[in-house]
């Protein structure tokens, strides 16, 4: 096998509003802000605001390069779900530290894109902003394990009320 191919790529924008501090539980509720490098002429956002959803792509720049777990293991450390692999688990422990989210575009002012339902905290480094195309998304019937909607069936509703 040959060695890993490298390269090297450029953030394009960065969250500059929104969430603080990374979290394993709720992230709804919140107003992000993606703002554009000024290395881009405004013209590359034409034509987005007419996108309900954006594909972000995006560096988990709080996390130690030497916290990335290439084992199984279970999800949050819960033994009540089964030891998954590397691949399986969407957090900052993967071997280039990468994270996607599909954030609801609210609006566009100037290089600020105003966002929802993104999970990237303040400071994050964007390597890449498009357009969700549905068509180009999941084909068939999507399904995952029990565990996926146990971890995450509030992840974006908001946290039972405590009295």
């Amino acid at each position: 096998m040959t060695s890993p191919m490298r390269i090297e790529i450029k953030a394009v924008a960065q969250v500059v509003a929104g969430h603080k501090d990374p979290s394993d539980g709720y992230q709804g509720g919140v107003v992000s802000i993606i703002r554009m490098n000024e290395d881009f002429p405004l013209e590359t956002l034409q034509g987005l605001p007419e996108f309900s959803h954006l594909e972000i792509l995006w560096h988990f720049h709080l996390a130690s390069p030497t916290d990335v777990a290439l084992h199984a293991r279970s999800p949050r450390n819960n033994p009540a779900w089964p030891p998954t692999g590397t691949f399986v688990h969407r957090n900052h422990r993967r071997p280039n530290q990468l994270g996607t989210t599909h954030p609801r575009l609210l609006r566009i002012d100037g290089r600020d894109l105003h966002v929802t339902y993104c999970d990237a905290v303040v400071g994050t480094p964007i390597f890449d902003v498009s357009p969700y195309f549905p068509v180009m998304g999941p084909q068939g019937e999507v399904h995952v394990p029990e565990w996926v909607d146990e971890m995450l069936g509030d992840y974006w509703d908001a946290p039972p009320v405590t009295q």
